[in-house]
């Protein structure tokens, strides 16, 4: 059972005030994303469907092909290792199908349901430092695996901001044309997962879109949720990755399905994040003022950050729908009224590639 959380006025818009309509916010489709899916003959799968953003994913197509029916009745298939049933359980009461899989066995990848499109999430980015093997293969391996057994339909895959260098936080952010530059094992596997989808994408003329995405963030995760639970705790915010990129988590899926629409041969590549380039040590004091808890710092703000400039998929795949300063509001209102949270800090911070 999802726990209601009571909090107060907002004067931007109403508040979230339980999972239920959380879950809600973040898998209502655009009319973009709507449209996408319009076209479909057939079902949609979701690979990595367990972790963050997979279930209100793939809860959204559901809704979007709902949104299309005319009588017919395509399925969205969730694709996870499920480690955690009760997560399978409710994608299930929403109408989504499960497939439990390991994506790292080839004859379960080659066992999966037929599909006519598929946006793929999984991905290891956390352990890295202890076990970056593991990260090669899931962030390199299981793409191979996955672009030969849904070869030619159409394929979003979830990449990262990360393969970018860091840019001048005066500058408008990396935008698709800049050079890659990881700097880290995660980050290097991350554009190796691209390029493995690339090279099947021109092999098999897949259809596909590489999504490089961040930071994605709702009420429970996400960079807003790091710094007001550094605030509530006491805990000093390290201003050395001073600015950061954000986006609402249910913009950032609307987008991603609205890519469907743009899938090509070669695959091609599109930044999603919100517009602003969000200075930490503002969000921090803005979140303190809500809290009633002042901001503690550490260090300075470098020149340079992780940044992506998102114009081209605002332009094409949106528009964003929750605002930073509406975020900001829910976050705070969120933390005060001790709603959940999921015990996974994005380390937007680290500079040194290790997470």
């Amino acid at each position: 059972m999802l726990r209601s959380v009571s909090v107060g006025p907002d004067p931007l818009r109403p508040l979230v005030r339980s999972e239920e309509e959380l879950e809600d916010l973040l898998s209502r489709p655009s009319a973009r994303a709507i449209a996408a899916l319009s076209g479909l003959t057939g079902d949609v799968v979701v690979l990595g469907a367990g972790g963050k953003m997979g279930p209100s994913l793939a809860r959204m197509a559901r809704r979007a092909l709902d949104a299309n029916a005319n009588g017919v009745r395509r399925e969205v298939i969730a694709v996870s290792r499920f480690s955690a049933p009760e997560r399978r359980a409710a994608l299930e009461r929403d109408g989504v199908r499960t497939r439990a899989c390991d994506l790292l066995d080839p004859a379960a990848v080659a066992g999966l349901p037929d599909a006519t499109a598929v946006l793929f999430l999984a991905g290891v980015k956390f352990g890295t430092g202890t076990d970056a093997a593991r990260t090669w293969a899931v962030n390199t391996y299981v793409p191979g695996l996955v672009a030969q057994r849904y070869r030619g339909v159409p394929t979003v895959a979830f990449s990262s901001g990360n393969v970018y260098p860091f840019v001048p936080t005066d500058s408008t952010g990396a935008t698709e044309d800049t050079p890659p530059a990881p700097v880290g094992e995660y980050a290097s596997s991350v554009l190796g997962r691209e390029r493995v989808f690339e090279h099947f994408a021109r092999a098999h003329a897949t259809p596909t879109v590489l999504i490089r995405l961040n930071y994605a963030a709702e009420l429970r995760y996400g960079v807003p949720v790091d710094i007001a639970r550094k605030v509530l705790a006491g805990e000093p915010i390290d201003l050395a990755m001073g600015y950061a990129n954000v986006i609402w988590q249910g913009d950032a899926n609307a987008m991603a399905l609205a890519a469907l629409g743009s899938a090509a041969t070669p695959a091609h590549v599109i930044n999603l994040t919100g517009p602003e380039r969000v200075s930490i040590r503002a969000l921090a004091t803005t979140l303190g003022e809500r809290l009633g808890r002042a901001a503690q710092f550490t260090g300075t703000e470098s020149g340079t950050a992780l940044l992506s400039d998102a114009s081209n998929a605002i332009a094409a795949l949106g528009p964003l729908t929750v605002p930073l300063a509406t975020l900001t509001e829910w976050v705070a209102a969120w933390a005060r009224a001790g709603g959940a949270a999921f015990d996974l800090p994005t380390h937007y911070e680290a500079r040194d590639g290790s997470f």
